[in-house]
C-alpha cells in the first residue's frame, strides 16, 4: 500500500485487533523504544485533559497528544472515554478514537478504533516493568486485583515477558466476573492455575508480584499487609493504593510530571509531603540504565498514569503493518481543495 497523505486509512477494531494479535513483543519492543526516545528529549507530551461531567462524576473522556520522534516521527492524539455504567448495560467500560497524524505535513495519516491500542501499550508497560524490575525473583504466582479487559491483557503481555508464571491468584468485587475472566484467560492464553482471594489483602500476602487495574476512584488499601519480600506492584489504576503507602515503598513512574496529578495516588503523596523526592525514578531510566532496577525497600510500586507517545507507538506499529498487509478502507476526498484551485468546471463537477 503506497503513502498518500491525500489519503486517510480507517482501522475498525477487529481489524487493529487481527493487526496486533500475536505481536505481544513487537509492542513490548515499541513500547520501548518510546520510552527511550521520551527519556532522551525526541518527544513532545503536554498534559493529557480531563472532560467530566457534572450529572456524572465516575465517567470521563480523555485528550492525550503527543508527538513521538526516534524512528516513528508521526503525532496524533487518543480520544478516551471511560464510562463505568456502561457495564451494566452490557458495554464495555472504555472506547477510544485515535488520530494518527504525519510529523512533517500534520496530515492524518490514519484514524482508528483505540481501546485495543490503549489496553494493549498499557499492557506493553506493565509487563516491561515487571520484566525489569522484578528481574530474579519469583514470578510464578502473579496477583490480579480487578478482572477486567486491561488485566486481561497485562495477563497476556506477562505471560510473553515472564514464561515462569505458572498461576494467578485473582480478586474482583464480583466473583462472577473472576471466573469468567480465568475463563478467558485459560482460552486465549493457556492453560494456568487460577486461586480465587476474598480479599486485594489476600492477594498482596500470597504473590511477590502483584497488578492492580481497576475502577477505583479513591485509595482503598491503606496498608500493605505481611506477604512475600521483596514484592513489585504493578499499580496500573493508580488510585487504589493510599499516600502512606506510596511514601513506603520504592516508586517508580513513566513520568513524573504526567503522575504527579489528576488525583493519582503518587498525586496525593506529593501533596502530603510537598514534594516528589518519594519518586526514585522512571521506567526509562531503567531501560536506558541511568538506574538501578531495585531501590532498597522491599517494595517496589510502578505507577505508570499512560503516556500518549505509547499510543502513538502502538498505532504506527498498527499502521505499519496495515499498509503492508493491505489491510482497512482507504478513503480520500476528505480535504477541501486548495483555496487557489481552479475551479472545476461542470462537466467535471457532472
Amino acid at each position: 500500500m503506497d503513502l498518500n497523505e491525500n489519503e486517510i486509512l480507517l482501522l475498525r477494531g477487529r481489524e487493529v485487533r487481527d493487526l496486533l494479535e500475536g505481536r505481544e513483543r513487537e509492542v513490548m519492543d515499541a513500547v520501548a523504544a518510546a520510552y527511550r526516545a521520551h527519556g532522551r528529549g525526541e518527544s513532545a507530551l503536554p498534559h493529557s485533559n480531563f472532560l467530566r461531567f457534572p450529572h456524572d462524576a465516575s465517567s470521563r473522556i480523555i485528550a492525550l497528544p503527543a508527538f513521538l520522534g526516534g524512528g516513528a516521527r508521526v503525532a496524533g492524539m487518543k480520544w478516551i472515554a471511560s464510562f463505568p455504567r456502561n457495564l451494566s448495560l452490557g458495554l464495555e467500560r472504555a472506547s477510544a478514537t485515535l488520530i494518527l497524524n504525519s510529523a512533517d505535513t500534520g496530515r492524518p495519516l490514519s484514524i482508528m478504533e483505540a481501546s485495543l491500542v490503549s489496553a494493549r501499550r498499557t499492557a506493553a508497560s506493565a509487563a516491561l516493568a515487571a520484566q525489569r524490575l522484578h528481574a530474579g525473583l519469583d514470578a510464578s504466582r502473579v496477583g490480579i486485583v480487578g478482572c477486567g479487559p486491561i488485566s486481561l491483557e497485562v495477563v497476556r503481555f506477562l505471560r510473553v515477558a515472564l514464561p515462569e508464571v505458572r498461576e494467578l491468584v485473582l480478586h474482583d468485587l464480583s466473583e462472577t466476573r473472576a471466573r469468567d475472566f480465568a475463563a478467558v484467560v485459560e482460552r486465549e492464553t493457556g492453560p494456568i492455575g487460577v486461586v480465587y482471594a476474598a480479599s486485594t489483602d489476600e492477594v498482596l500476602a500470597s504473590a511477590s508480584l502483584v497488578s492492580f487495574a481497576t475502577t477505583a476512584g479513591v485509595p482503598h488499601v491503606a496498608a500493605l499487609p505481611a506477604g512475600p519480600r521483596p514484592q513489585t506492584i504493578l499499580h496500573v489504576s493508580l488510585r487504589d493504593l493510599s499516600a502512606e503507602v506510596i511514601l513506603g515503598v520504592d516508586n517508580v513512574v513513566d513520568d513524573v510530571d504526567h503522575v504527579c496529578r489528576a488525583e493519582t495516588s503518587i498525586h496525593l503523596a506529593e501533596k502530603a509531603t510537598g514534594g516528589r523526592a518519594f519518586v526514585r525514578c522512571t521506567l526509562g531510566d531503567v531501560l536506558d540504565g541511568r538506574a538501578a532496577p531495585r531501590g532498597p525497600q522491599g517494595v517496589t510500586i510502578f505507577s505508570p498514569f499512560g503516556l500518549g507517545v505509547l499510543d502513538l507507538a502502538v498505532a504506527h506499529l498498527a499502521w505499519e503493518r496495515a499498509r503492508a498487509e493491505g489491510v482497512g478502507t482507504t478513503f480520500d476526498g476528505f480535504f477541501p481543495e486548495p483555496w487557489n484551485a481552479e475551479p472545476a468546471t461542470a462537466a467535471a463537477a457532472a
